[in-house]
């Protein structure tokens, strides 16, 4: 049996990478992870948005755990294999606080007792304040609890420290995990599987930094490293498997930064993890990350189990029959998706509304409304627009007497097409309208598209008026059509200028198209002088050729100035005064020791292989690519080399 766990970063965007765009369904996704436990972190989805072959994928069951208030956010999933691996009990969250309707039963609950904030030491925030109660840390759908007979499983994704403020937050949600293991293990006395997104390095060999000097001075004086370093062996109850089979293995990192192309490197982290008890140690047989698995900025780690051990006395104990999968096809816990209101038929989604109707279904005879028929006793229902409909026991098919019925709204009068033959007409006009245009004899100015459109004579605009009248098919859902003579009247009269700022606007255009064109007249009016010889010609063309083609090239990416190679462009998307600003920086990848700036990297722990320091706003090479530009045209122009 293999159990896996996997980060994917949203389960829209998992689809959208290879091999997994070449499934249909999600099914065929779970299919190829070749696992009977299947523990998904951060779905970024909700109840509402989740598509049907997500929650109900084929032969696995489906648990989700996804925030209370924020759609899109976090969320867990746990699929199980229906044949291999059945949970005898399920639950949404740590505490005990999240319930469905109805509420669990003591038999339906994993546990007979939770954390309760009261009785721990939990850590205060900024304002030295400690919650009181668990219900805000197991509202963002971050833990899902399932118990198959031999372990409990809890998939968690534990938070991250985005913030100073969310410090207190992350080691509160920590402490919470760690008490409801506690009383697991001490309590109940079972064997517990934490796995899932922890958010922590445990060791210096778990970081991309963790060799430099200066990280390891530090590694732990934070909190969370701290707390994580207790929990686990040896000096906690917690076993970090797959280190335990790579215990001297570098590199074995399952979290990179993609914006900084920080995978192409292996510039990453290690904070996925499979936690588990030291009773399960025997049933074990391997673990280990896969990170030739795209599609998020994680990758799975998984860990295979036996299906069979012998104890020290010599009896032989079945996976299957430790786990209580010997029932045959067992029903899920009821918390299971396929449980849903949505998925049981309890309930109609939204979306059967706007499905395929079966072609036996009784159509209405739209005609009948527009006949007088005698007053009836039911009465008619509106649909949204606010017609009436009649009943389907008053109407008949126009299909099963062969009829073309066409359908007209009672309020808009019947207003025949316009005939083909006048459309074709309107067009050949238009057409040889098109042949009698006068060719003018050489280049038109770029004045002639900022010049005054002149005044139309009344004649020209009424003839113009008659032929638009012709090809103009007016649609008006208003009780009364407008008349052609007034539509007409309303299409031929000019609209005024709308202010003074337009008509000056348009002056000043006007006015900076005569001056660019300055240059061309001598070539416009060329007709009436004698030509000039080639020798003369060729070299101010080839002078306007070459300064048009530097204002409209673009500009050059600098270089770096340690590596000297062009740099790459990059956008802010952060929210703020320069989102949407660009920028460049130094196009090599990062990685260990790659210079973030002497601020945050000592000197002699700078690896000049990886990007360096080099940052400059592309306003900024814009303005300097200009200047330098200036300067060449005035070099030119003086007859400087």
């Amino acid at each position: 049996m293999k159990i896996l766990s996997w980060n994917i970063n949203g389960i829209r965007t998992l689809p959208k990478y290879h091999p997994w765009n070449s499934f249909k369904t999600c099914e065929g996704i779970l299919d190829e992870l070749k696992a009977d436990i299947i523990c998904f972190q951060e779905m970024k989805s909700s109840r509402a948005t989740l598509p049907r072959d997500v929650a109900l994928p084929g032969h696995f069951h489906s648990f989700f755990s996804f925030p209370v208030n924020k759609g899109g956010y976090s969320g867990v999933a746990v699929y199980t294999d229906s044949h291999t691996a059945v949970p005898v009990k399920a639950e949404e969250g740590i505490s005990g606080r999240l319930q469905p309707q109805p509420p669990l039963s003591a038999e339906e609950r994993v546990s007979p007792s939770y954390p309760r904030p009261d009785e721990m030491t939990l850590y205060a925030d900024e304002e030295g304040e400690v919650p009181s109660t668990f219900d805000a840390l197991d509202a963002e759908g971050r833990a899902l609890v399932l118990d198959f007979g031999l372990f409990v499983l809890i998939n968690v994704y534990c938070p991250n420290e985005t913030s100073d403020a969310r410090l207190s937050f992350k080691m509160n949600y920590h402490l919470m995990l760690q008490e409801r293991v506690r009383r697991l293990i001490e309590e109940e006395h079972r064997e517990v599987i934490v796995l899932g997104d922890i958010n922590i390095c445990s060791t210096p060999l778990d970081h991309c930094d963790g060799h430099l000097p200066s990280s390891q001075a530090t590694f732990y004086d934070h909190p969370a490293r701290a707390w994580f370093r207790k929990w686990l062996s040896p000096n906690g109850p917690m076993i970090d498997i797959v280190r335990s089979f790579w215990p001297d293995r570098k590199g074995m990192f399952t979290c990179w930064n993609m914006k900084l192309q920080a995978r192409e490197t292996n510039y990453g982290a290690r904070i996925d993890y499979i936690l588990v008890t030291k009773g399960l140690l025997p049933w074990i047989q391997h673990g280990d990350i896969l990170p030739s698995l795209k599609g998020s900025d994680h990758c799975p780690i998984y860990i295979d189990l036996r299906d069979e051990i012998t104890l020290e006395s010599g009896e032989t104990v079945r996976l299957c029959d430790a786990m209580k999968q010997t029932d045959g096809t067992r029903d899920p816990p009821r918390i299971a998706a396929k449980f849903w209101d949505e998925f049981s038929g309890k309930q109609t989604v939204l979306s059967s509304f706007f499905g395929k109707r079966p072609e036996s279904q009784t159509k209405v005879d739209p005609t009948e409304s527009l006949t007088a028929s005698p007053p009836t006793t039911q009465a008619s229902t509106p649909n949204a627009q606010g017609e009436s409909v009649a009943p389907s026991s008053q109407s008949k098919n126009p299909e099963a007497s062969g009829e073309v019925v066409k359908k007209f709204k009672p309020s808009q009068p019947f207003r025949p097409l316009a005939a083909p033959a006048t459309k074709r007409k309107a067009v050949e006009q238009s057409a040889n309208s098109s042949k009698k245009r006068k060719h003018v004899k050489g280049q038109a100015s770029i004045a002639t598209f900022f010049s005054k459109p002149p005044t139309s004579s009344p004649t020209a605009a009424s003839s113009k008026t008659q032929k638009t009248q012709e090809v103009i098919e007016i649609e008006d859902d208003a009780p009364t059509s407008t008349p052609p003579s007034t539509l007409a009247s309303a299409l031929s009269d000019e609209a005024p200028s709308s202010s003074q700022a337009a008509q000056d606007q348009l002056e000043a255009d006007y006015r900076l198209a005569c001056e660019l064109a300055k240059a061309d007249a001598v070539s416009l009016s060329a007709d009436d002088e004698p030509a000039p010889s080639p020798s003369s010609s060729s070299q101010p063309q080839a002078q306007k050729k070459a300064a048009w083609s530097q204002v409209f090239a673009p500009v050059p990416p600098p270089n770096c100035l340690v590596h000297g190679e062009p740099t790459k462009l990059w956008t802010v998307n952060k929210q703020g005064p320069n989102k949407g600003k660009k920028f460049y920086l130094c196009s090599r990848p990062v990685g260990p020791g790659y210079d973030k700036g002497k601020g945050e990297r000592l000197r002699d722990e700078v690896d000049h292989q990886y990007r360096c320091n080099y940052f400059k706003w592309a306003s900024d090479v814009r303005k300097e690519a200009q200047r330098e530009r200036e300067r060449e045209r005035t070099r030119t122009k003086s007859g400087e080399p």
